[in-house]
C-alpha cells in the first residue's frame, strides 16, 4: 500500500494549506519520512470557521433520524475500509496492525452508538403550578465545536468527539495530530463519502498552540473538547473559561492497580501485562502503579516480569509483534530519565529499562519494583511501557496510595472479597474503576476522569449532553 500526503478538509473539499506549507510525517519504526501533512495557518482556520458556521445552519435543521442514517452509513464505510485505514495507522503511529484494526472497528461501533443517542435527546414537560401554563425544557445543539485530538489513538480519540457532536446536531472542526494524520483523515473521509453536508465536518493540522488559541477564542466556536496532557488541558480550559465556552477535558492519568491478597493472579497477571504494554503504554488509562498486598507480592512481581519479557517488540506491520515503537523520539529520553531517576533513588530494575537498537523508537517493556514515592515516575505519568510494582501491607495503604496523586482517570483492582470490592469501588478516587476484568472504554459506558484528570465524559448516555443546550419555555394560553 501507499502512504499518502494528507490534506486539510474544509467546506467539503480536500485542499492544501493556503500557503502550501507542509509538515513531514515519520514512520516511528524506521525513522523514515513517509509523507507530509498540510500545515494550516490563520487563513485556513478562517475558512474552516466560516464552513463550520454555514454547516451548522444546515445540519441543525436536519432531523435526528436523517442525521442518524448518515452517521450509520459512515460507520459502515469505515468498516469496509478497515484494512487500509489500519495499515495507515500502524505506519504512522507504530502500534501492531491487529491493535489498529481493533481501533478502527471500535470507532465504527462508537459512531453507531451516538447515531442512536442523537434520536433520544429528550426534553421534559414540567408540571406547572398555575392552570393553563405549559412548561417545557428542550435541548438544542450548542453550535460549532472545536476538537483537539492526540496521536496515541488517532481515530478513537477523534471519533468520540466527532460522533457526539454530529449526533447532537453540531458542526465540528477537528484539529488532528500532525504525527499521525492519515488515519484520522480516513475517519473524516468516511463521513464525507457518506454524504454529510459541506461544512459540517472540517479537518485541520498545524501548530497545536496556535490553532487552539485561535479557535477557542473565536466567537463562532461554542464548545471545545480536548484530549491530552493535564498541563495543556488546564491552559485550554482557562482560555475556554475566559470566553464562556463549554469544555470537555480528558486529561492525563497515572492509573493504580490494587492487587489484594485474595486476587486471582492467574487471571490478573496476563490481563495486566497485555493491558500495560498495549500501544507501548502510550494510553491515558494504562495501568502503571501496581499496588500489591504482601502475601502475593513476590508471585505477582515474578509473573509480571516474566510476562513482560515475553512481549514481542518490533515493527507493527510484522506478524507476531505485540508492541511497536514509541510514537516520537521525545519519548525515549523522557522514559530513560524517569527509569534512571527511580533506580538512583533505590528502585529495583526487574526487567527492561533500555532503548532497543538505534533505528526506530523502540523501548524495552520495563518493570520497576520497590520504587520510593519521591521518585519522579511515582508522581509523573510515564506514558510508556514502564510498570511500577510496589508491595503494601494492607488495603488502607493501597487505597491511600491510589488516591495520593491529583490524577484520577482510570483505576483497576483484583480481589475476591465482597467487602474489599465494596471499599475499592467507593473509596478509590477515579472517574473509572474496573474490577477483575478490563471493562473500560465501551461506547455505552462513561469515559472520563475527575480531579486533575479532567471533567465531562466521552462515552455513555451522558456524553451527548455536553453538546446540547437546555432551554426552558413557559407558555400560558
Amino acid at each position: 500500500m501507499h502512504y499518502p500526503d494528507t490534506r486539510l478538509f474544509i467546506g467539503g473539499t480536500w485542499r492544501d494549506a493556503a500557503d502550501g506549507a507542509t509538515i513531514p510525517v515519520i514512520d516511528p519504526a524506521t525513522e523514515e519520512t513517509i509523507g507530509t501533512v498540510a500545515h494550516a495557518r490563520q487563513p485556513d482556520l478562517d475558512a474552516a470557521l466560516a464552513a463550520a458556521e454555514a454547516g451548522f445552519a444546515v445540519w441543525r435543521r436536519m432531523s435526528p433520524l436523517d442525521r442518524s442514517r448518515l452517521m450509520r452509513r459512515a460507520a459502515d464505510l469505515l468498516r469496509d475500509r478497515v484494512d487500509r485505514t489500519a495499515w495507515l495507522m500502524t505506519r504512522e503511529q507504530g502500534k501492531p496492525l491487529a491493535q489498529s484494526r481493533l481501533e478502527v472497528l471500535a470507532a465504527a461501533d462508537i459512531i453507531d452508538w451516538f447515531a442512536e443517542e442523537g434520536r433520544r435527546t429528550y426534553g421534559q414537560v414540567i408540571p406547572a403550578r398555575a392552570e393553563g401554563v405549559m412548561q417545557i425544557a428542550a435541548r438544542f445543539p450548542v453550535g460549532p465545536v472545536a476538537a483537539f485530538t492526540p496521536w496515541n489513538f488517532p481515530i478513537n480519540q477523534a471519533v468520540r468527539k466527532l460522533a457526539a457532536a454530529l449526533a447532537a446536531g453540531c458542526s465540528i472542526i477537528v484539529k488532528a495530530p500532525e504525527e499521525t494524520p492519515a488515519s484520522p483523515a480516513e475517519l473524516i473521509r468516511a463521513f464525507a463519502d457518506a454524504g454529510v453536508p459541506s461544512g459540517v465536518v472540517n479537518l485541520v493540522y498545524g501548530v497545536p498552540a496556535e490553532i487552539s488559541e485561535y479557535l477557542i477564542a473565536h466567537p463562532v466556536i461554542r464548545k471545545i473538547s480536548f484530549t491530552g496532557s493535564t498541563p495543556v488541558g488546564k491552559l485550554l480550559a482557562a482560555l475556554a473559561g475566559q470566553h464562556m465556552k463549554r469544555a470537555t477535558m480528558e486529561l492525563g492519568g497515572h492509573a493504580p492497580v490494587i492487587v489484594a491478597a485474595d486476587a486471582d493472579l492467574d487471571r490478573a497477571i496476563p490481563q495486566m501485562v497485555g493491558h500495560k504494554f498495549r500501544n507501548a503504554g502510550q494510553v491515558c488509562v494504562s495501568p502503571t502503579r501496581f499496588l500489591v498486598e504482601d502475601a502475593v507480592a513476590d508471585r505477582f512481581l515474578d509473573g509480571f516480569a516474566a510476562g513482560a519479557a515475553q512481549v514481542r517488540v518490533g515493527n507493527g506491520l510484522e506478524d507476531g509483534v505485540d508492541m511497536g515503537p514509541l510514537a516520537n523520539p521525545r519519548r525515549i529520553p523522557a522514559l530513560q530519565a524517569l527509569v534512571d531517576d527511580a533506580v538512583a533513588q533505590g528502585a529495583r530494575l526487574v526487567a527492561g529499562g533500555r532503548r532497543i537498537g538505534n533505528k526506530g523508537w523502540f523501548y524495552e517493556p520495563t518493570v520497576l519494583a520497590d520504587v520510593p514515592v519521591s521518585a519522579r515516575i511515582m508522581n509523573e505519568e510515564p506514558f510508556g511501557p514502564v510498570a511500577i510494582v510496589n508491595r503494601h501491607s494492607g488495603l488502607d495503604g493501597m487505597i491511600a496510595e491510589a488516591n495520593r496523586l491529583p490524577f484520577a482517570l482510570a483505576s483497576y483492582a483484583w480481589a475476591q472479597s465482597h467487602a474489599t470490592i465494596q471499599r475499592l469501588t467507593t473509596e478509590v478516587e477515579a472517574g473509572m474503576i474496573s474490577v477483575n476484568h478490563l471493562g473500560l472504554a465501551l461506547p455505552e459506558v462513561p469515559f472520563g476522569g475527575i480531579k486533575d484528570s479532567g471533567y465531562g465524559t466521552e462515552g455513555g448516555s451522558e456524553a451527548i449532553l455536553a453538546y446540547l443546550d437546555t432551554r426552558f419555555a413557559s407558555i400560558s394560553r
